[in-house]
């Protein structure tokens, strides 16, 4: 009796396009999601600890942007406290890359092996794109704000700034930041998953430019208009790269379909 026939889908996959891992419970995809998070945090964790050992040169340089404002400690231990929360913010940025990994491996079988193929580069881009996040931060939202946060009000009350309040300041604008720069990852995932087609998240555009608008009044503390600006368009600019992403993702597994039908159209 000849082997059945692999199942194909839509009848456009072959043998190679399915996924080749057997099916899981539903409690063992559970236990496989714990497993994923506890190793996350565990990177979390040892980045936070590494990031410890440097971090008067990180607190050094996150008060680069401030200038010739002078900070203060307002209470005893403060600065003590801002190392640990530094470190802390820190780890998770180096452990980023690793939890996106974890992240999609936990998607992996479901996806077919060549949609496989694509968890690297994913991975890497939404690494330089996280990093991408951080230095558009540092290098023009945070001197924007803080510019503009200075000079109001200069001629009343003269800059004396806490340390943790200043560091506070940056690190959630600066994390924030890179995180919002994620979106085409995100995009891309769900358009591989099939969740979402390009043609709808381009026709969403609106919505997009609202939410960026609403996203940046809420990320930037300051709420200057020049520092919400830009970081709505960084947002929106992402979003439709995000979409572009999408749909060569989806002419690439058009293309892929259309060659493996080629020879079974051939035989008949």
């Amino acid at each position: 009796m000849p082997p059945p026939k692999p199942l194909q889908i839509g009848g456009k996959s072959n043998e190679k396009d399915l996924p080749h891992d057997a099916e899981m419970p539903f409690i063992d995809h559970i236990e496989e999601l714990r497993q994923r998070i506890i190793r996350s945090l565990i990177a979390v964790v040892i980045g936070s600890l590494l990031s410890l050992l440097f971090v008067r040169p990180l607190v050094r340089f996150l008060e680069a942007p401030a200038g010739s404002i002078h900070f203060l400690q307002l209470a005893p231990g403060e600065f003590l406290f801002v190392s640990f929360k530094v470190a802390a913010y820190s780890g998770l940025t180096f452990a980023l890359p690793f939890i996106v990994y974890q992240g999609l491996a936990f998607v992996i079988p479901g996806l077919t092996r060549r949609e496989r193929s694509l968890i690297a580069p994913a991975v890497a881009g939404s690494a330089i794109l996280f990093l991408a996040g951080l230095f558009f931060a540092w290098w023009t939202l945070v001197p924007a704000a803080l510019k503009f946060l200075i000079s109001y009000g200069a001629d009343v009350v003269e800059p004396f700034w806490s340390i943790e309040r200043y560091l506070d300041f940056v690190l959630v604008l600066m994390l924030a930041t890179g995180l919002s720069f994620q979106i085409p990852v995100l995009q891309l995932i769900l358009g591989l998953l099939g969740i979402a087609k390009w043609e709808k998240m381009l026709s969403a555009w609106r919505w997009v430019v609202l939410i960026a608008a609403l996203a940046s009044a809420v990320i930037t503390p300051s709420t200057d208009p020049i520092t919400m600006s830009l970081l709505a368009g960084a947002i929106t600019s992402l979003f439709l790269i995000g979409v572009g992403l999408v749909a060569i993702a989806d002419q690439f597994k058009e293309e892929i379909h259309s060659s493996s039908d080629l020879p079974s159209k051939a035989k008949r």
